[in-house]
């Protein structure tokens, strides 16, 4: 089934394939992606952009919710809302520099909705459906440990509100990174106790930080802008980009945990679109090499394939791949450069 193939594919868990197989012979099924509008979008939303194609191909009615009162919540840029939702339409304008077809996805913002009295019947139903310790669990969503509630008690309305959204947009399928999983589950069981639909949950992996390695917890590992260090921006020029890459954990032969490998799979390889991953040498370095598959370059790699043989092909496609984000903003500036001025990009 090609529907069924596109959207499972990359992916790290889809619960369950069965109840996704029903919704896709659904007329319009409904998904969506929740995003905190906290500052710099980095290269670990290709992961995500590319699967909201998918959904779009599939034909899904698909949402993107920039979750303004969840980033005040959870103080993203200093509590600010205004400087909150300028952060969400500065998220628009990277969708669209990454390729989505913002025409056919619907941007909705949590302040859009929080006057409706129906909303907040669903929080407190939700709210009454689970427990404290339930909801303390889930609140690793939020890069928060459960003690943070100790002192903050809002920051145990998240998680509700997080399964209170995926009802109110009376969705068929939960999206988001593995590091959303605890609230998927979450509403998969509170829907059957008040009487919903429980969401199929698809989640994608965690783009792997440049100096993370090893064995280390995915979610402590991945990419993240409050570590610019381990980062590739969507703005890094290309210098700044084979810089980095340069530097990134990549030890010879070493498959798992190795984030140069990651970007390859689950960033460039699904952006070839048929054409090969070049790595140029000189000849007495063996000359140039090809590869159709990811798996074919990791089986290279594992026979001896030199690590900055594959740092520089890698930087290479990346800033292939960044070229038209960069001539985006150049033509659509106005939200980047107020977030600039603001100091909320660097």
């Amino acid at each position: 089934m090609e529907k069924l193939e596109k959207l499972t594919a990359n992916t790290e868990e889809v619960v369950t394939i069965e109840e996704l197989k029903t919704v896709l012979n659904k007329q319009n099924p409904k998904a969506y992606i929740g995003f905190e509008p906290s500052g710099v979008v980095h290269l670990g939303w290709k992961i995500c952009t590319n699967k909201i194609k998918d959904f779009l191909s599939c034909g899904f009615d698909f949402t993107v919710l920039l979750a303004d009162w969840h980033a005040y919540i959870n103080d993203k840029l200093g509590g600010d809302i205004e400087k909150i939702k300028l952060c969400g339409k500065y998220m628009e304008d990277c969708f669209a520099a990454m390729g989505v077809d913002t025409g056919k996805v619907r941007f909705v913002y949590a302040s859009d909705y929080v006057n409706d009295d129906k909303y907040w019947e669903l929080v407190l139903k939700t709210s009454k459906a689970t427990s404290v310790a339930r909801v303390k669990r889930a609140m690793d969503i939020m890069g928060r440990g459960e003690e943070e509630a100790e002192k903050d008690l809002s920051k145990l309305f998240y998680p509700v509100m997080q399964v209170s959204d995926i009802f109110y947009l009376q969705l068929d399928v939960a999206y988001g990174g593995t590091d959303q999983r605890h609230a998927h589950m979450l509403a998969r069981d509170v829907a059957k106790k008040i009487g919903r639909i429980a969401p199929v949950a698809i989640h994608t992996p965690l783009l792997t930080g440049l100096q993370a390695g090893g064995r280390m917890n995915p979610i402590e590992a991945k990419m993240s802008k409050s570590k610019p260090e381990t980062m590739i921006s969507i703005h890094d020029p290309p210098e700044a980009v084979k810089k980095k890459l340069s530097k990134a954990y990549c030890p010879e032969k070493q498959i798992e945990g190795n984030p140069v490998l990651d970007i390859c799979k689950f960033v460039v390889f699904p952006d070839l679109d048929g054409k090969s991953f070049l790595i140029e040498r000189p000849e007495r370095f063996g000359g140039n090499l090809e590869f159709t598959t990811y798996e074919a370059l990791a089986n290279a790699f594992t026979a001896g394939l030199h690590p900055l043989d594959l740092k520089n092909a890698t930087a290479n496609h990346i800033n292939k791949i960044l070229t038209p984000v960069h001539t985006y903003f150049e033509k659509h500036p106005e939200n980047y450069n107020k977030m600039k001025n603001l100091g909320i990009i660097q």
